[in-house]
C-alpha cells in the first residue's frame, strides 16, 4: 500500500520546475545586463547622457579595432565620420557596413560584436531608446 497523496510526485516536480525557471530567468537577466556596451567595452563606449527615455553613447573605434559581444535596445545611430566595419552576431553570421559622416540609421534591439575593418578611426553617437514615451 502506497502512502502519501496521489500525484504528490507530480506536484513536487512542478514546484521544482518553477524554481528552476525563475532561477534561469534571473540568470538570463544578469547575462543581458553584463552585455551592456558601456560596461563590457568601456574602451570604445562612453555614456554621454541618460534619462528615463534615452541613453546616449559616444563610440570611437580606431583602425582595425574590435569590440566584445554586447547588446543594445532599439537604437538610432548618427555617424560623425565615415565608417567601414562589420557586425558579427552570436550565431556566427556577420554583416559588413559602410557609412558616411552624417548618416543616421535605426536598429531594433540586438546583440553583436562590432569591428572597424577600415584603415581610419570612426566615431558614432548611439542613442538607446528606453520603453515608452512619458505622458505629457
Amino acid at each position: 500500500m502506497k502512502r502519501g497523496k496521489p500525484n504528490g510526485g507530480i506536484v513536487m516536480k512542478r514546484v521544482i520546475l518553477s524554481v528552476v525557471a525563475v532561477v534561469a530567468l534571473a540568470g538570463a537577466t544578469v547575462i543581458l545586463r553584463a552585455q551592456d556596451a558601456a560596461k563590457v567595452d568601456a574602451k570604445h563606449y562612453t555614456v554621454a547622457f541618460e534619462n528615463d527615455q534615452v541613453r546616449v553613447l559616444k563610440a570611437h573605434y580606431g583602425p582595425g579595432e574590435k569590440s566584445t559581444m554586447h547588446s543594445h535596445p532599439n537604437t538610432v545611430a548618427v555617424f560623425l565620420t565615415d565608417a567601414k566595419g562589420r557586425f558579427t552576431f552570436p550565431d556566427g553570421k556577420s554583416e559588413d557596413f559602410n557609412a558616411k559622416a552624417g548618416d543616421v540609421i535605426s536598429n531594433d534591439a540586438k546583440v553583436h560584436l562590432p569591428e572597424n575593418t577600415g584603415d581610419k578611426a570612426f566615431d558614432v553617437v548611439v542613442v538607446e531608446l528606453k520603453g515608452k514615451p512619458s505622458a505629457k
